[in-house]
């Protein structure tokens, strides 16, 4: 961590607490003591996770100040099965963005080429990882938030299907799309963690009661891809091409690999941003100065304080998106956007789950582009959002998948590949990917 300072990986480091969760590890093998299914692995966590006793911010200085009073159930579990927890890692301000650029602390830039994103809003995880500072990071994944910076970086990132891992503890963004996602060097020791921190939680009544041992199976090996998504307009030749190889591959591996329609791409980012942000306006209604966090000192009245607060405390980004979150809100526009929406989110989740009654997977790239240089896209968000194109039907869905690396292109940059399954397939979901690494 202390080689790599110039990335800003990390919002804080627990250097003293790490130390002594180490040694009391070292004294459980000296006294013979049975060791926990995750001994010894050292975690980061993104800055939207609370750690009890330790400060969390969402990368906003609306959370200035702000100490966690509890754990979440992510982190009892890993801490559970002999974890050590390393530190906070940078992010887009509440997991709002795609190049960490919208966090307080500054960018978090990408350990291969650092004039290049390292991909959002899970940034500092992925690169937590890519540069060998911790052996697994949670991130948060609403979005695309936690595969696209794993693309970028040349690392593994899953999603659980939703629910699967519980969201206690997690800062809302968008409450029926966030998911805690895992970001690794392998597909072995991501699924090592899921077993770990999947599972029923009664402090988080949409996680799963679904056992591991009852996740699908099947004996088939049928896998779709969208002839709209590898035709995109937008995608990068390089990405294609390797998309391209990777199908073959799984032919030759025996896989049957057939292209289908997909009547719902155009819809599916303006479907996810209609959604997403109105879920934002109403969970970030909660930051007012009153309770927690910041607070303005420039203020007369109680109206004053609440506008002033919410202004001084809030980026850009996380404003732009509670404004648009209102707007579909609103009562003159609640049926023309947010219901409309609601209905096309239906439709698209009945679609998928017709080709996946017929298929087992689904491929598709992960991003449109490679990492990109830093800046490029600060003042176009419709581009940063539309570079989501390829992630955020998951999400949509509430389907598992995972980023895997897929080469790298002519600039030495990487390229990645994605898979997605049936509700609950993690496992055979990460073996079918480790089959392609």
């Amino acid at each position: 961590i202390e080689k790599t300072l110039d990335l800003n990986i990390y919002v804080d480091v627990y250097a003293v607490d790490a130390l002594a969760q180490a040694e009391a590890l070292d004294v459980k093998i000296k006294n013979g003591d049975s060791l926990g299914k995750l001994f010894g692995c050292i975690v980061s966590v993104k800055d939207v996770i609370s750690l009890k006793g330790h400060k969390l911010s969402a990368a906003s200085k609306i959370l200035e100040g702000y100490v966690a009073p509890y754990d979440a159930t992510v982190i009892k579990n890993l801490l559970a099965e002999d974890s050590i927890i390393i530190g906070k890692t940078n992010c887009d301000e509440f997991g709002m963005g795609s190049a960490n650029e919208n966090s307080i602390y500054g960018i978090c830039k990408n350990g291969i080429d650092p004039t290049r994103s390292p991909g959002g809003s899970s940034g500092g995880a992925a690169v937590s990882v890519q540069m060998n500072t911790c052996l697994i990071a949670l991130g948060s994944d609403t979005g695309g938030s936690v595969r696209q910076p794993a693309a970028f970086c040349g690392v593994v990132g899953l999603k659980p299907s939703y629910g699967r891992v519980s969201r206690y503890g997690l800062i809302a963004y968008a409450s029926s799309f966030d998911q805690i996602g895992i970001i690794g060097n392998t597909c072995s020791d991501i699924s090592k963690v899921f077993d770990v921190i999947a599972g029923k939680d009664p402090l988080d009544a949409t996680s799963s009661s679904v056992l591991l041992s009852e996740r699908p199976k099947s004996n088939t090996k049928k896998i779709a891809y969208f002839k709209s998504m590898v035709n995109h307009e937008k995608l990068n030749p390089q990405i294609k091409s390797a998309f391209d190889q990777t199908t073959q591959k799984l032919e030759i591996k025996g896989y049957s690999v057939e292209s289908l329609d997909f009547s719902f791409l155009d819809y599916l980012v303006p479907t996810y941003y209609v959604l997403t942000t109105a879920e934002a306006s109403t969970n970030l209604s909660r930051y007012d100065g009153v309770r927690y966090g910041y607070r303005s000192m420039d203020a007369d009245t109680l109206h004053d304080m609440y506008i002033n607060t919410r202004s001084e405390g809030f980026g850009k980004e996380v404003k732009r998106r509670i404004m648009l979150g209102t707007y579909v809100l609103s009562e003159g526009y609640f049926d023309a956007y947010f219901k409309k929406a609601q209905q096309v989110r239906q439709l698209i989740k009945a679609e998928i789950d017709k080709v996946l009654n017929a298929y087992d997977y689904i491929i598709l790239p992960v991003t449109t582009d490679v990492a990109w240089k830093t800046g490029t896209n600060i003042d176009n968000p419709v581009e940063v959002y539309l570079s989501d194109v390829f992630t955020v039907l998951a999400n949509l869905t509430g389907l598992p998948a995972v980023s895997i690396p897929n080469g790298l292109n002519t600039d030495g940059m990487p390229i990645a590949v994605q898979l997605m399954g049936k509700k609950y397939s993690e496992v055979e979901l990460l073996e079918l990917a480790e089959t392609i690494l």
